[in-house]
């Protein structure tokens, strides 16, 4: 049944979701590579955080305006918009007071997902909410879901992907030096809120499949692997999305073969053992070298 999952033969519906968790973790391997290198990686998880009262508002204005409140354009859009609003905030707190990015990711984190947790609990009281299934976005999956849910968020994911790899250069430059990057003209805030701006996307791209709690761990752990690999931030990207659409790859498929797994922490579980292969195994970064370039270097005095 595994065997069958990994070579896709499982059907055009598992089929697509499968490439589609490839895609989306590919463009998340590539993009959190800026986030680890701009140190913003904590970010990501007030993004996502922020995502949830967009989801259950949607929802309601769906149900109120007499559609399906379980469309995933509308729970996507309204997901988008919370989180653009989260980023916002962190962003104003950050600027205009004295609190520290830490601090202000904190606060936003937990007050939107705290008004994120209250609207769920209303949206249960209501006759169409009993059956929404929106408790799927926290931890992700990928059972029940439409063949244009799948197509939706596979055609993302590549098209995010395509714009971050348009956008390496710019962004590598502001992440190393911003200093630099304003000498050369460079508008550094513009690439900073484009950077975000891709990362929000993933985010919201990624509810579905790995759920909004994950999420951020899809972002980070591909690229801190990819890291022990390479110096070169050319190859670390690359690493990094070969990483992350594994990880997606190979827990699509896993939840394929054992529909009441959530899909969200398969993925991260897989994206967790690459992360230990790689530090351990990486032939210059990884703990072993570590150990056998000491050895080396105690042994001849050992000898003596």
């Amino acid at each position: 049944m595994l065997t069958d999952a990994l070579l896709l033969q499982l059907g055009y519906n598992a089929t697509l979701v499968t490439l589609g968790a490839a895609l989306l973790g590919a463009a998340a391997g590539v993009t959190g590579v800026f986030l680890v290198l701009g140190k913003r990686a904590l970010v990501s998880d007030a993004v996502s955080h922020a995502t949830l009262p967009g989801i259950g508002l949607a929802f309601i204005a769906m149900v109120m305006a007499g559609g399906d409140g379980r469309a995933l354009p509308g729970l996507l859009l309204g997901a988008a918009a919370a989180a653009g609003l989260g980023l916002l905030c962190v962003s104003w707190l950050t600027r205009r007071t004295r609190l520290g990015e830490d601090a202000a990711i904190g606060a936003v984190l937990s007050v939107f997902f705290g008004a994120g947790v209250v609207l769920l609990t209303v949206i249960q009281t209501m006759s169409a909410g009993r059956q929404a299934g929106l408790e799927t976005f926290l931890l992700g999956s990928t059972a029940g879901m439409l063949r244009s849910d799948a197509l939706v968020i596979a055609l993302a994911g590549a098209l995010v992907l395509a714009l971050v790899l348009a956008l390496r250069r710019p962004m590598t430059l502001a992440a190393f030096d911003p200093d630099f990057a304003v000498a050369r003209g460079l508008n550094v805030r513009r690439i900073d809120l484009a950077a975000m701006g891709l990362a929000m996307a993933i985010t919201v791209i990624g509810l579905k499949i790995v759920g909004l709690i994950l999420i951020v761990a899809l972002l980070i752990i591909p690229p801190v692997a990819a890291r022990f690999w390479s110096d070169r931030v050319d190859h670390v990207l690359a690493l990094s999305g070969l990483l992350g659409g594994i990880s997606g790859y190979g827990g699509a498929a896993l939840s394929a073969t054992a529909p009441g797994l959530p899909t969200g922490p398969l993925i991260v579980l897989l994206s967790f053992a690459l992360f230990a292969l790689s530090l351990l195994a990486a032939p210059r970064r990884g703990v072993l070298a570590t150990l056998l370039r000491r050895r080396r270097a105690v042994a001849p005095g050992a000898g003596r």
